[in-house]
């Protein structure tokens, strides 16, 4: 055998050993590098939230227009995301410019169901911010999916429970008759549940919530769709509340004013007086 032939086997070898033995320092690395990563992707839940109800049947800020309908404005959260759009959309953008808040400001529209009282203000915001994401049930008309993508702005159809952004999720489309979603916001206290009319059942909605994050449930705002209910059913819906832990309460739009007398009467400092106007800040 040649010298540069042992010379080449004696290099092909160290070679071979060299690699070897780096292998499970690459593995290391590598596992490093996926829990950092993993890391990155974990987002704390969020500590200062502030929701202003723009549209309801309820007065709060005499300087604004009640009319029946339901639509709030959340801010905090990593989008700015305007939930329901009200009935009627001069009402929605003249209660917004007393409140000095900027259409073009908000980032997502969540729609609650299809019922007008909800929906209808959607056009009018729409010719001052054509831009947004538009997250609505699956089971809307083709002609109202149409008429905002002629506008211009982008559909999500949500019919699964959906991560909307950072901490922020929809319930997916619930109910038989009605298909309506509502909005779930992780905070550090637990869970924000907003409702646009609660039509599959307010405490069938915070069941789904925290069955769908696994998490308590701090705060449920919006409409309870139990106007008219009679007083022993409205108090057993309170005392479903307080078997699920919810802290903080928030009725309003088609809740009825039976239904926050109770509530109040039962949930006394943790029952929040709702209505158009109204800011509710939460922080840590």
């Amino acid at each position: 055998m040649t010298k540069i032939s042992l010379f080449l086997e004696f290099f092909i070898l160290f070679a071979f050993l060299c690699s070897r033995a780096s292998f499970p320092n690459d593995k290391k690395d590598n596992k490093k590098i996926q829990l950092t990563s993993l890391k990155e992707n974990f987002t704390l839940p969020y500590t200062d939230i502030t929701i202003t109800i723009l549209y309801d049947n309820h007065d709060f800020d005499t300087n604004l227009k009640p009319a029946w309908g339901f639509s709030c404005l959340i801010e905090g959260t990593d989008k700015t995301i305007l939930f329901d759009t009200g009935g009627d959309g001069q009402i929605l953008l003249s209660n917004m410019q007393k409140l000095g808040i900027d259409p073009n400001k908000i980032e997502i529209v969540v729609l609650s169901h299809i019922h007008g009282d909800h929906t209808e203000g959607l056009d009018s915001f729409l010719a001052h911010n054509p831009g947004v994401e538009v997250y609505l049930p699956a089971s809307f008309s083709q002609s109202f999916k149409q008429k905002i993508k002629k506008i211009g702005a982008k559909i999500v159809e949500v019919k699964d429970s959906i991560k909307i952004c950072s901490n922020v999720y929809s319930t997916g489309e619930m109910g038989k008759w009605i298909k309506e979603q509502s909005l779930l916001i992780k905070i550090k206290k637990g869970l924000i549940v907003i409702t646009g009319c609660a039509h599959p059942g307010i405490v069938n909605i915070i069941k789904r919530a925290k069955e769908i994050t696994q998490d308590s449930v701090y705060l449920v705002l919006g409409g309870f769709h139990l106007s008219g209910v009679r007083s022993y059913q409205i108090k057993k819906i309170i005392q479903e509340f307080e078997r699920e832990g919810v802290k903080k309460v928030a009725p309003c739009h088609c809740s009825g004013d039976l239904t926050c007398k109770l509530f109040q009467d039962i949930y006394k400092k943790n029952f929040i007086l709702a209505g158009v106007g109204k800011k509710i800040k939460i922080d840590s």
